[in-house]
């Protein structure tokens, strides 16, 4: 078996490709943004814009129906209301004229247009006028002043083209004009219900608003608290026990009381991984020593050697796991850590191994857990993706730069896994041992490498054609080269 070195070093690689008859398969996650993630156009709310809306239609429907009913109501209590003052207007006037002499009379009529802003003028048989009937509330009045006034009463809303309110009424056979200010008894207008309804609309908008807030509150916390659980804060954020809603206060207490169960889960789950990897230190040392004073081929000891550092690496995260600051990216040579993880079975006889990764190329991970991820695919093609008729592991490594991100790919031209197979591999303890009957592990190497992939901000998928290959690929983010320094400057 041979690892076959890397071509020219370029930043934007053709995409991946296999030789041969083999039929090429493209990395699924080449068009898929490392740091942006394309959604698709979804319409939809949070929980307080919903409610805030239903709140507010239903606030401006009944709003509306109340403005519709109060305006249904007014019209002839009004209408009665304006009929009565403009007849007891029209009799005082007719009183006033009957028992005024005709010096008083004129004096009167002056007094009255001065002072009241009522006109009595003659009303001739060529008058034209228009009918008092522009609305409702208008047709209605009109009707109760000729039930008061008696037949023969013209309400007109223009006499001779002059605007106002005009009465025709007689007094002793002679007809007159009593001409009024319309605005005196003028309906509310189309403006002011604009001006009610806006104000309405206003308030009632504000109390939705507030309400909506007072009732999301809970869900807002709750859904926050979640948030911090679910990234290892379990005490950063407690929810109120004493919260006066029961329903909210059971929930609270719920989700406390399964907050502080997590944290002890993790708790333990620390100290197991610290007692057992401090547990292993000690014979790890004396098959390092072991390995120095017995073996004879040089060869043979820097294989057990490497094997052993290996897993002290290993063992070093797991301590770093029972820290709360494990979390440590940089930039790593990748085909630093593929030489490192291809060394230890490059002489195995059931592999081949050809590596296509660019001296230079960088990416932002975690160097250990990248071994981990590489030795655990290369492993992985070890032991299922044998071609059948060889009998041999083909595998191929391969990595191009994309973008801000790097494509790495592990092919081997196995028997491959069915279609409904695919999407179980990287379950804990799953083996499609159906297409790859030659399965011997635990089920567990595909499901380390998506959780720590996912744990280094990476992207992890497979992809296969039953009979021809089987291929993992990863989306890691990108580091780039570190910029050469500038010359100093001469100074003068």
């Amino acid at each position: 078996m041979h690892a076959e070195a890397a071509g020219p070093s370029t930043t934007q690689p053709a995409p991946f490709s296999d030789d041969g008859p083999q039929v090429t398969m493209p990395s699924p996650l080449e068009g898929t943004p490392q740091t942006k993630r394309r959604v698709g156009l979804k319409l939809g709310f949070s929980l307080f814009w919903r409610t805030f809306f239903l709140l507010a239609l239903l606030l401006f429907g009944c709003t509306v129906a109340w403005l519709q009913t109060f305006r249904a109501l007014e019209y002839e209590p009004r209408a009665i209301q304006t009929a009565h003052q403009i007849a007891s207007l029209v009799n005082l006037t007719r009183a006033a004229l009957v028992y005024s002499d005709a010096i008083t009379r004129v004096s009167l009529i002056k007094t009255l247009a001065d002072q009241e802003g009522v006109r009595i003028l003659p009303r001739e048989p060529n008058d034209r006028f228009e009918p008092y009937t522009s609305g409702a509330l208008d047709q209605r009045v009109t009707e109760e002043l000729i039930d008061q006034l008696g037949e023969g009463t013209t309400v007109a809303s223009r006499v001779n083209d002059e605007q106002g309110l005009w009465i025709g009424f007689t007094i002793e056979s002679d007809t007159y004009w009593l001409l009024l200010d319309p605005t005196r008894f003028s309906r509310v207008g189309g403006r002011t219900w604009l001006v009610w309804l806006i104000t309405a609309m206003a308030l009632s908008l504000a109390g939705a608003a507030l309400i909506t807030r007072f009732i999301n509150r809970p869900l807002k916390q709750l859904s926050r608290a979640t948030r911090q659980v679910r990234e290892g804060e379990y005490e950063a954020h407690r929810l109120d026990e004493r919260a006066r809603t029961n329903e909210i206060r059971a929930v609270n207490i719920g989700f406390n009381r399964m907050a502080d169960q997590l944290a002890k889960i993790e708790q333990d789950r620390a100290i197991m991984l610290a007692g057992i990897s401090h547990d292993l230190r000690t014979p790890l040392a004396r098959l390092r020593l072991e390995t120095e004073m017995s073996v004879a081929d040089e060869d043979a000891r820097n294989h057990m050697a490497a094997d052993i550092a290996q897993l002290d690496a290993i063992i070093d995260k797991f301590l770093d796991y029972a820290r709360p600051d494990h979390v440590d990216f940089k930039p790593v040579l990748l085909r630093d850590v593929v030489d490192a993880c291809t060394y230890a079975v490059q002489e195995y006889d059931d592999m081949k191994i050809k590596v296509e990764v660019p001296s230079d190329l960088r990416v932002m991970a975690d160097e250990v857990e990248l071994t981990r991820v590489i030795s655990n695919l290369v492993e992985n093609a070890r032991r299922y993706g044998k071609t059948p008729t060889t009998g041999v592991a083909d595998v191929t490594i391969q990595a191009q730069a994309h973008d801000e991100a790097v494509l790495i790919k592990v092919r081997d031209h196995g028997a491959g896994v069915a279609a409904a197979t695919l999407s179980q591999l990287t379950k804990p303890f799953f083996r499609g041992d159906a297409a790859r009957t030659s399965a011997a592990g635990a089920g567990l190497g595909l499901s380390i490498v998506a959780k720590n992939i996912e744990r280094m901000g990476g992207t992890f998928a497979l992809t296969s054609t039953p009979g021809r290959g089987f291929a993992a690929h990863i989306r890691m983010p990108r580091a780039m080269p570190p910029k050469p320094a500038a010359a100093p400057g001469k100074k003068g």
